[in-house]
């Protein structure tokens, strides 16, 4: 399989077992690294357990992939850093209750498409949201272009990338933040929600939507009621009415 040379900055481009090792232990935010596959050896399995430990992702790849990224001795070892430091779920939410504001948080299951998580996170910042959550995998890369498609929101409004969306809405649920899930196959309007109490929304992919389970979970479903022929919204566009939903209901309220 012929794999095409990926520019990646060096900046965020890490390889080396020992280098990544290193960069790990002393703290930098690691969005993910690939493994050479079939990897033996005393370090290979220190690394392993390295990342098990800190919960990032791992991809095992062919080696031509890695040789595609960089032609430097990488040992089997590529790793993306983040262009941002992640914030801790627990602690903004924490932070905004005691700081007197209604918390309003957004979880994204399975939006991998960086420009649309760009977009998202745009209207997010705008809406005031406290924090974006989004599981270590299945989520969107924070590469350049979806720093781009932000336009610096990224930078501002807190991410949390948690190891699973379940035990996030479970935190949230026992924190008496109620839970809304947006899909089209709901029979309730997104209009008829009280949106003014502690709100976590839950938007999904392009293809599948929300998740099952994580539906069964919310407290929840709704559309966005629509009048054309086309049956859904891109979903940076349905967050956007969703999250502009709550900022017109909360605004009222504060009248």
């Amino acid at each position: 399989m012929y794999y095409k040379q990926r520019k990646a900055s060096p900046a965020n481009l890490l390889f080396g077992i020992r280098p990544v090792m290193e960069a790990i232990q002393n703290g930098r935010e690691i969005d993910r690294v690939l493994l050479k596959r079939g990897m033996e050896g005393e370090m290979a399995q220190q690394l392993a357990t390295l990342l098990e430990e800190r919960q990032i992702p791992v991809q095992r790849v062919p080696l031509e992939k890695l040789n595609a990224l960089t032609q430097k001795n990488h040992q089997g070892v590529v790793a993306f850093a983040s262009l941002i430091e992640y914030a801790n779920l627990e602690e903004v939410i924490i932070g905004a209750v005691e700081r007197g504001e209604t918390p309003l948080a957004l979880l994204l299951d399975g939006v991998t498409d960086v420009r649309n998580f760009g977009a998202i996170a745009r209207s997010a910042e705008c809406a005031g949201v406290h924090a974006i959550a989004l599981p270590d995998k299945g989520a969107a890369q924070i590469n350049g272009d979806a720093l781009k498609a932000s336009a610096g929101a990224l930078n501002i409004t807190p991410v949390c990338r948690v190891h699973s969306l379940h035990s996030a809405v479970r935190y949230l649920l026992s924190s008496g933040i109620q839970v809304v899930a947006a899909t089209e196959k709901a029979d309730k309007s997104l209009y008829s929600l009280d949106l003014t109490k502690p709100t976590a929304i839950v938007v999904g992919s392009e293809d599948d939507g929300v998740s099952p389970d994580i539906l069964r979970m919310a407290d929840e479903i709704a559309h966005i009621p629509l009048c054309g022929s086309i049956a859904s919204l891109n979903v940076s566009a349905a967050a956007a009415v969703v999250l502009f939903e709550a900022v017109r209901q909360r605004l009222q309220v504060a009248r």
